[in-house]
């Protein structure tokens, strides 16, 4: 099985030079199918050997030599319960992506599918990476196909949202790299045996290695706001609606079901077990931008006149729960967290999907072009309402179970002690259900009004085939979601518990109350957090 993860994550990478040398587009787009379908197929006997009662413990695990004897940088990958339904996602998002283009895209079509494939395998890097150095460089070598991605084949305004998206993310994981450069040097000296720098993410998180209160401070505000750029969290935001609208369908569905959720899987992946207390003491402060930017992007996306431009606010939205889940800390919110980045990965990936198919009938996603449409596309219409509940979180579906979770679990949190974020993150549901339903039945009934929509085709076997799959997921989550929460239910308990003796450890260890500075003694009331684990 070993063998099996690492074929899996480099198998999209096979499919580049066959692809460029063959000059038959329609065989290049044929291989490029095939290539994303044999990489899902290949992928779910990780799945279905996957020890459940073990997932807190990295299985399939691949370790590679150290690069050098001092330093302990190597390849290792492994899943794990926090990885392993984010990875199963991206693979199973691959033969989508590719028949979503068959048709609409025609220039530099080798460019489009080997940037679709290289941007596949980086995506799998990224969630299988247990080094925090290779998990970087996957994480950043993400950046470089959807570049180009957003850049060549986006719309009128691709250059800027291009700009925008690169400098914000590149700005961040530059920040993170001089964190990470600082941890493996400090890791290295704690775990001595000649050892210099290390980043096996094993090290890190365990019990052996803690971090000083002051220097949690430095590197977990490093770590976060890369992590919070790719979210992304608010204030942080205002690259994605730029990216997503001059994105090509393609790109959109990527960014949105698998490129966001690096974010939000590196704040539990790297910032809780291995900052802990910062982690902790931040999470009132993460948990307001969370609600700021839930109900932020509610509002804004219900002014929007664009539909693209809408579905990519509610993400604003969406992640914002998923980011106040994580800071809950406690099992129910962090698994609400978990289930809710796949849900999010399925229902917005098919409204960009359904929004490309309407743009490539009518060369239009202004609301006020559409209206009683419904008549002529039945099928679209179907489709489009599932979506449409399954984002908004209606029971039954899938978006109800990670709302419902998230919230379950932040009203109860400790480290809140405040359920104003819980009631007032409500709010954002109501005002989903609000924009888009307002949204659907704006552009789907009433009178036809342009002579266009007169001549819309319904459907066809391709696109039902791409929407079919994420619709029966959308009913599968909603009406037996432990099918899917089992696979994390574990290692997040284990995970929880394990930070919170860690940062128990690291206060027992210093007593730093009096000699942290200032600004740093503002966030560690060093007798308050041991009085609160204490009563635990």
């Amino acid at each position: 099985m070993e063998t099996l993860l690492n074929i899996v994550i480099y198998l999209p990478l096979l499919g580049i030079p066959l692809i460029l040398l063959i000059r038959n587009e329609t065989s290049r787009k044929w291989i490029a199918l095939l290539v994303t379908a044999l990489t899902f197929v290949a992928s779910l006997p990780l799945m279905l050997s996957f020890d459940v009662a073990a997932s807190g413990t990295p299985q399939f695990l691949t370790e590679g030599g150290r690069l050098m004897e001092t330093l302990d940088i190597k390849y290792l990958v492994g899943l794990d319960g926090l990885s392993l339904l984010l990875f199963m996602l991206t693979t199973f998002m691959g033969p989508i992506v590719i028949l979503s283009s068959w048709n609409s895209v025609k220039k530099h079509l080798a460019g489009y599918l080997s940037m679709l494939l290289l941007l596949q395998t980086a995506s799998l890097g990224v969630f299988a990476s247990l080094d925090l150095m290779v998990f970087y460089v996957f994480f950043e070598l993400s950046l470089i196909p959807m570049y180009f991605l957003i850049g060549i084949w986006g719309g009128a305004g691709r250059i800027q949202a291009t700009v925008k998206f690169f400098i914000y993310t590149l700005v961040g994981s530059l920040i993170m790299l001089v964190g990470l450069i600082y941890l493996g040097y400090d890791a290295g000296a704690a775990m001595g045996g000649g050892t210099t720098f290390t980043t096996d993410w094993r090290f890190l998180s365990g019990d052996m290695y803690t971090i000083g209160l002051v220097e949690q401070t430095y590197l977990f505000l490093a770590f976060a706001l890369a992590f919070c750029i790719k979210v992304p969290l608010f204030p942080f935001h205002t690259w994605l609606p730029y990216a997503h609208t001059e994105a090509p369908t393609a790109g959109s569905v990527v960014l949105a079901a698998i490129m966001l959720k690096m974010g939000t899987y590196g704040l539990i992946r790297v910032c809780l077990p291995i900052f802990p207390n910062a982690f902790m003491e931040f999470a009132p402060w993460m948990a307001t931008l969370a609600v700021i930017g839930i109900i932020y992007g509610a509002l804004v996306a219900m002014v929007q006149k664009d539909v693209k431009k809408l579905v990519a606010y509610s993400s604003v939205s969406h992640l914002g729960f998923v980011v106040l889940g994580i800071f809950a800390l406690n099992t129910v919110a962090v698994q609400g967290a978990i289930i809710q980045m796949i849900n999010h990965g399925l229902s917005t990936g098919a409204l960009f999907l359904i929004v490309g198919m309407i743009y490539d009938r009518r060369h239009t996603r202004m609301i006020k072009d559409f209206g009683g449409i419904a008549k002529k596309v039945p099928v679209f219409t179907v489709m489009f309402m599932i979506a449409t509940l399954a984002s908004i979180g209606l029971p039954g579906l899938n978006g109800f179970v990670g709302e419902f979770l998230i919230l379950n679990g932040s009203f109860f949190s400790e480290l809140y002690n405040n359920k104003v974020f819980a009631i007032l993150a409500a709010t954002g549901v109501i005002l989903a259900a609000v924009y888009m339903l307002w949204m659907f039945q704006r552009v789907m009934f009433g009178p036809i009004t342009n002579e266009e929509n007169e001549k819309l085709v319904d459907l066809n076997g391709r696109e039902i085939g791409l929407l079919v799959p994420l619709v029966i997921f959308m009913f599968w989550i909603g009406i037996h979601p432990v099918d899917f929460t089992k696979y994390s239910e574990a290692q997040v308990e284990e995970l929880i518990e394990a930070s919170q003796e860690k940062s128990m450890a690291v206060i027992e260890q210093s007593k730093l109350d009096e000699d942290l500075p200032d600004w740093t003694a503002r966030f560690y009331d060093v007798d308050q957090v041991e009085s609160q684990m204490a009563s635990k």
